[in-house]
């Protein structure tokens, strides 16, 4: 099967090693604007060569849509994946009158602000036209039922994990005495500094963000007397981010909307227990109790609450780690992933 990966936007943490799992027996072509080095990966001038949001990109989709349509018509897919909304409206235009089936996924995160309506329309459209849509997690099932989706055209697939990469064993960054807390993306961060003042005794990393979010974290650090014991990192590539993972005792995630998951994900397979918002994909992935804590992410007294049960029972602690590498390794695997989506491509051009 030649399998097209289409991602107008970034590529996801696990895309690449999805794409080397699929190549062990199939054709993959991933393309993109991003200039990611990597066998199989085609770079599709669009735009300037830069990041941009999925909105900011939306002027770009034409040019980007031309540029599949000459690369699909000198060399045919057997399928197309597209990979967010403006991937989906690429690959939509650049196979038409093809006959290749397109498969969609979005990354969403949905609400009901008037700014996310356009987009709202976009999906819906998108999900229509699509022969088949992956939902990454149930309750993006459901949102994509809500939207006008056929049931009958969903799909559940969860984004997985290299297991290779993030595992328990392994070097970790250096660390001072202090208990570690690291929440993985600002997003979500400010309830973890809330969370801080009612934990005295630990120290809160915080991996990823721009200046704006980051000056904003370290002003509200500040504000609740915790500044010392908050460490903003900026931006982490994500190749350093097993060695974190493994320097932390605990791993937060806190955003209020969740639609991969993948920072929990990875963090169990590195067999740290995480402490995770009750939404979206992490009530798929994070058993409660069992592989880490689910928890409103508004309730800070709540998330102090788990972590100091967790940081005062290191024999739990250490039995939650191993049940978390364990789960992410039988189910989030990207082999095991990388199978599931094989059906559903199978499936769709059946």
């Amino acid at each position: 099967m030649d399998i097209a990966i289409v991602s107008a936007h970034e590529l996801t943490p696990d895309t690449p090693a999805i794409a080397r799992e699929l190549g062990r027996g199939h054709r993959v072509t991933v393309y993109t604007r991003s200039k990611v080095q990597g066998d199989g990966v085609e770079h599709v001038p669009a735009g300037p060569d830069m990041e941009l949001s999925e909105n900011d990109l939306l002027p770009y989709i034409p040019d980007f849509s031309d540029g599949l349509r000459r690369r699909w018509r000198e060399h045919r897919p057997d399928i197309i994946h597209a990979y967010s909304w403006s991937s989906g409206l690429a690959a939509i235009a650049g196979s038409e009158g093809l006959g290749v089936p397109v498969t969609q996924t979005f990354h969403s995160h949905y609400d009901d602000s008037r700014s996310a309506a356009p987009v709202r329309r976009l999906e819906c459209a998108i999900g229509r036209r699509a022969r088949a849509v992956i939902a990454a997690c149930a309750d993006e099932e459901s949102e994509l039922i809500r939207m006008g989706v056929p049931r009958r055209n969903i799909s559940v697939v969860p984004h997985g994990v290299d297991i290779e990469r993030f595992r328990r064993q392994g070097p970790a960054f250096p660390r001072g005495e202090r208990p570690r807390l690291l929440h993985v993306g600002h997003v979500g961060a400010d309830w973890a500094v809330h969370a801080l003042r009612a934990v005295p005794e630990a120290e809160l990393v915080i991996a990823g963000g721009d200046d704006l979010s980051v000056e904003r974290l370290r002003a509200l650090a500040t504000e609740h007397g915790v500044a010392d014991r908050v460490e903003m990192l900026g931006m982490v590539p994500h190749t350093a981010m097993p060695k974190l993972m493994r320097s932390a005792d605990l791993v937060l995630s806190l955003p209020s909307t969740v639609p991969t998951g993948t920072a929990a994900l990875e963090a169990m397979a590195c067999g740290i227990p995480v402490i995770a918002s009750a939404t979206g994909a992490h009530l798929d992935s994070v058993v409660d109790g069992v592989t880490g804590f689910l928890t409103r992410p508004d309730r800070p007294l709540e998330i102090a609450h788990r972590i100091r049960r967790l940081l005062g029972d290191p024999t739990l602690r250490t039995a939650i780690g191993y049940a978390a590498a364990d789960r992410a390794r039988s189910r989030y695997s990207v082999e095991r992933i990388s199978m599931e989506l094989l059906r559903v491509y199978e499936k769709t051009c059946a």
